[in-house]
């Protein structure tokens, strides 16, 4: 997706892609970053299969998602990390609309979902709010001419397992903030926040729960704090702190 050579026109047809509550649930359920068939797609929205494939075939032709079949399987993903930060971006600014009654299942999603999530590659949530932070109060990241990665935060990147040269060396940004749809502050996204959401996966800190979900794990909780340089109880997660729903 580019935007050279943009016009009114192109403008409007690009919003009016997000300006349906079908389309627009799809792109945000596809921001874990996984491929969902028409089907999963259909069942999240609860609209016919038919009517997800129409409005499937219109995002795929307006660049949004790309699509791959397997035998008789369609599947499809965001079209890559712009795409992604288009609609996490589009999510932090919209109103947050008043919270109709609930079940306890859904409250329960609700709150794992606002606590951690990937928003397309990177974390995302109440988790990576906290990561971002960490990172510029331990000096990893600095803000000084724009956000970026220290000398330092080369040396605590080393020692975590995360080589940078391979990230520098990639077409995508290493470093950039997202506004956070549920927090309403930045998280780290980029090519770092990728490579930091996959080592903590990797290293089993984190593991992947329902859906967007992340959990952190038992051995991960003091790991990530230790590595963070915070307190525990500042990575625990909402429900063990308070029993209000989160926003989600």
């Amino acid at each position: 997706m580019t935007t050279t050579g943009t016009d009114g026109r192109a403008l409007a047809g690009l919003a009016a892609l997000l300006a349906d509550s079908t389309r627009a649930s799809f792109c945000l359920a596809l921001l874990d970053g996984r491929a969902w068939t028409a089907g999963e797609l259909a069942r999240t929205a609860g609209v016919a299969p038919s009517t997800a494939s129409d409005h499937l075939t219109r995002l795929v032709q307006g660049g949004l998602l790309v699509e791959e079949r397997q035998g008789r399987h369609r599947y499809v993903r965001l079209a890559g990390p712009a795409v992604a930060q288009l609609v996490e971006d589009l999510a932090g600014h919209a109103p947050i609309p008043p919270a109709p009654p609930r079940g306890l299942r859904a409250v329960s999603a609700g709150v794992a979902l606002a606590y951690a999530r990937t928003c397309y590659d990177h974390l995302a949530g109440r988790l990576g709010v906290v990561l971002h932070d960490a990172l510029l109060d331990r000096g990893v990241l600095d803000r000084a001419g724009g956000l970026a990665l220290t000398p330092a935060g080369v040396g605590w990147l080393t020692e975590l397992g995360v080589p940078v040269e391979p990230l520098r060396a990639g077409r995508r940004p290493l470093v950039r903030d997202c506004l956070d749809w549920t927090e309403r502050r930045p998280h780290l996204a980029g090519a770092l926040g990728a490579a930091l959401c996959r080592r903590f996966l990797d290293l089993g800190w984190t593991a992947r729960g329902t859906g967007r979900a992340v959990r952190l794990t038992p051995a991960g909780r003091p790991a990530l704090a230790t590595a963070l340089g915070v307190a525990p109880d500042d990575l625990a997660a909402p429900a063990s702190r308070d029993t209000a729903p989160a926003r989600a």
